[in-house]
């Protein structure tokens, strides 16, 4: 009777300790391995080109090499200056147009390009780019930009000099303002194998994914170079090389914890940290000391009838104000909120809490790389 009644308990337990196993083995933080991994080879390539923007209402600019193309322009289209005549090209401005063509596009195809003042044209609005070639690195023609020039800002000004500008004006884009013409070569590998690149350096990831990859198409598949280069055979006919590689971007791999960083900006004081950053137990004084000086303008005037003359005294006055230093303690391996937290009750200015970061790393009480940007 003891043992009927046991034996669901024993079943309970069974199906319990399954779904623990199921639990451990599954990934954890496991990411697709198309966001941790790039193909060697697969890439974009930059185009750029010069080109003239016309249709311009008076905001062009009146550069030599913008005068010496629209000369040229004219000329290749059967139009002959008479000589002397001086050309008032306010209506058009010299450009650069870059755009970026990415791997295996092919002829016919439409590129965004944007357009930027390259004189001194005060506005690109309501322009029109003439037909300018892109060349890439090789010097090469890859695509062809014309179009309207969307800019996303506005301006006026006034007869008095009064002036008001919304946005940036001597920038703009034209969506699918270029033509592919000729197609970048991309090869999918090198021989036997294709080449996964990490993207961000890390040995304990390069591990992890060549683990996965030779659980999943057999031991050998995947080997690692290095913390970054993994070579993966493959097969060798195209169309299954393809299929091949859209099948391994799928697969899910467990990543390593990214590495702790705090990364300031001196000019604007910006400053971002990542949830890895944990400190030791420290204490932070923060204090000021500012001096102000102020100035103040006292007359004289003469007595009546004295033919004495007004004189102006300036009196300064010098004062050292000293506010009372804080200090704060903040207990060891708390995480970025608690970092926080504890540096804002000191009521610091961004510019002084990139100090506070600093000394807190020379101090060995920060646990985080700190970069400078």
């Amino acid at each position: 009777m003891q043992i009927h009644t046991l034996l669901p308990m024993f079943s309970s337990l069974r199906v319990l300790l399954a779904f623990l196993m199921m639990a451990l083995t599954l990934p954890v933080s496991a990411e697709r391995l198309k966001e941790l991994v790039s193909i060697q080879g697969v890439r974009q390539n930059q185009l750029i080109g010069y080109g003239l923007v016309v249709g311009l209402d008076g905001t062009g600019d009146q550069s030599p090499f913008t005068v010496q193309s629209v000369v040229t322009m004219l000329q290749q289209l059967g139009v002959n200056l008479p000589p002397g005549v001086s050309l008032q090209a306010k209506n058009v401005a010299g450009v650069v147009v870059t755009a970026s063509m990415p791997a295996f596009t092919q002829p016919g195809q439409t590129l965004d390009v944007t357009v930027s003042s390259l004189g001194s044209s005060k506005s690109l609005r309501g322009g029109t780019l003439l037909m300018t070639p892109l060349k890439g690195a090789d010097g090469q023609i890859y695509a062809i930009a014309q179009g309207n020039v969307l800019v996303g800002g506005a301006g006026a000004s006034g007869p008095g000099g009064g002036k008001a500008q919304i946005n940036h004006l001597s920038a703009g884009r034209i969506s699918a303002g270029a033509t592919v013409e000729k197609e970048i070569a991309t090869a999918l590998g090198q021989g036997d194998f294709v080449v996964l690149e990490l993207r961000e350096s890390d040995f304990n990831t390069v591990s992890r994914i060549v683990e996965t990859i030779n659980n999943r198409y057999g031991g050998g598949t995947a080997s690692a170079q290095n913390g970054r280069v993994i070579y993966v055979k493959a097969p060798s006919s195209q169309d299954e090389r393809v299929s091949f590689l859209g099948d391994l971007e799928l697969i899910q791999v467990r990543s390593s914890p990214m590495q702790a960083k705090v990364v300031l900006n001196g000019r604007t004081g910006s400053i971002v940290m990542n949830q890895s950053v944990m400190i030791d137990t420290c204490a932070v004084a923060h204090g000021a000391l500012s001096i102000v000086v102020t100035a103040q303008n006292t007359v004289s005037q003469p007595n009546a009838l004295s033919q004495g003359q007004t004189v102006v005294a300036q009196n300064s006055s010098v004062e050292i104000q000293k506010e009372t230093a804080q200090l704060v303690q903040i207990q060891n391996g708390v995480l970025l909120s608690d970092v926080v937290k504890g540096l804002n009750t000191l009521g610091v200015s961004p510019q002084d809490l990139l100090a506070i970061l600093q000394a807190m790393k020379a101090a060995g009480a920060l646990r985080a790389e700190i970069e400078v940007i």
